[in-house]
């Protein structure tokens, strides 16, 4: 559905921006995205004043380079993380990001919640790549501990005394939700860039080995009713608890007077998890979409995405545009005037908050090397998967089968071979991450 773009508000020009970023959260786990028994009312409402994309993209299957994506404007033939890797990859010296790019146009930038794209030591933290303030975990194992022994607060480690000793009395989302809320409340005098990443809802793995559950929430007693598995009483409880504050900010951002002038994005860094004992076909967390984390189908990369900006995105759109992760950067570089590095893979999707239809995307391109090498594409309704360099393509048409339930690659071989064309193109060899062939 496209509506008419709504008036123009001045003062809205350079407008704060939230990007709230859920973990593992699929695209059926959501109200707003059919999603039946987990309750998500604040988000649900979240879409229904903004903007909901049908057709949105992470990074990646996994989180490491799914955030390098969204913080670079590259896809995964080109950036610099392409997986979840130990030690951990970092970011480049020098290599731009979201934050960096605001913080030079004049933005404050803070993150609260996990980064993920360098652990201690690699030189490649949030205060070095562009964020004023970080609070939170930097790298990948230490985010899965829900109640950790300590955090990081800009580039000093903090001691969480309450959670030392196996007591589990600090909840680690509930402090990122605190210090957004700060922010909120006493806001510097220019605009801000806040990139709010809950591990929400992440396994604790190491935990789900041990005891068969890694879903880890201070309280499932909303769900205590239900006849479910534990793990799955859980799960919802850790969504429903991240709805309640993602509502408290929203309602605070209004009590504030700054609703009008602040972009709020919501998405996942990939697909739904099979981690910590929870099962994704529980609560159909892939929605109608093939796969989960982990997987290059639509249920491993297409995520849910919602926006809303008071005043600038017609409320209840409901959006058909192609965009992905890579696409961030360059359209906040056009919303708030950044100047953006060139020669990046993203396009700016901009004029679709505003009612516009966007042009054809350019192939949407990603790579995984964790189970040898694999590679899709999508490439105006086609995708094509490559699970293995040395086995045919699969080909679907993602128009009549969102689901990818029927390979059509043996009906359309002029098709298949533009795409391995594309798969040949689109990357660039990365020594970290070097193909297995």
């Amino acid at each position: 559905m496209i509506s008419a773009p709504v008036r123009a508000n001045p003062a809205a020009a350079r407008p704060n921006v939230i990007f709230i970023l859920a973990d593992d959260l699929g695209y059926g786990d959501l109200g707003c995205y059919g999603q039946k028994r987990v309750r998500t009312p604040n988000i649900d409402k979240l879409a229904a004043e903004g903007m909901r994309f049908r057709q949105a993209y992470a990074g990646s299957t996994v989180c490491a380079p799914s955030r390098c994506c969204l913080m670079t404007g590259l896809h995964t033939g080109h950036a610099t993380v392409r997986g979840n890797k130990k030690p951990e990859v970092g970011l480049r010296s020098g290599e731009e990001t979201v934050a960096s790019m605001l913080g030079k146009a004049g933005y404050h930038t803070a993150l609260y919640g996990k980064w993920g794209l360098g652990g201690p030591g690699t030189g490649s933290v949030p205060n070095t790549r562009g964020f004023d303030r970080f609070y939170g975990y930097l790298d990948q194992q230490h985010a899965h501990n829900y109640y950790p022994e300590h955090l990081w607060d800009n580039q000093n480690e903090v001691f969480l005394t309450d959670n030392w000793f196996d007591q589990r009395k600090v909840y680690a989302p509930d402090l990122f939700t605190k210090h957004s809320l700060d922010l909120l409340k006493n806001p510097p005098a220019r605009p801000f860039f806040l990139y709010l990443t809950y591990t929400i809802p992440h396994a604790d793995n190491e935990l789900g080995r041990l005891k068969g559950n890694g879903m880890e929430v201070p309280d499932a007693s909303a769900y205590a009713g239900e006849a479910w598995p534990e793990q799955e009483r859980n799960f919802a409880a850790m969504v429903t608890r991240m709805d309640r504050d993602v509502g408290t900010i929203l309602d605070t951002l209004k009590q504030t007077g700054q609703e009008e002038e602040t972009l709020v994005f919501l998405s996942s860094d990939n697909g739904p998890h099979r981690e910590g004992g929870h099962d994704p076909e529980f609560f159909a967390s892939s929605g109608p979409l093939r796969g989960i984390k982990r997987d290059l189908y639509e249920g491993g990369v297409r995520v849910p995405f919602i926006a809303r900006w008071p005043g600038q995105i017609a409320a209840g759109h409901v959006n058909d545009d192609v965009i992905a992760f890579w696409d961030v950067l360059p359209t906040l570089a056009e919303i708030t005037g950044a100047a953006a590095t060139p020669g990046l893979d993203g396009m700016s999707f901009a004029a679709a908050l505003r009612g516009a239809r966007l042009p054809a995307h350019k192939p949407l391109y990603w790579e995984f090397h964790e189970r040898g090498f694999a590679q899709a594409v999508r490439m105006g309704d086609w995708k094509g998967v490559s699970l293995d360099p040395a086995r045919d393509m699969e080909l679907y048409d993602l128009k009549s089968d969102p689901g990818e339930k029927q390979n059509v690659a043996a009906h359309h071989a002029g098709v298949v071979r533009e795409i391995r064309d594309v798969l040949a193109s689109c990357r660039t060899d990365s020594s970290d991450f070097p193909v297995k062939r």
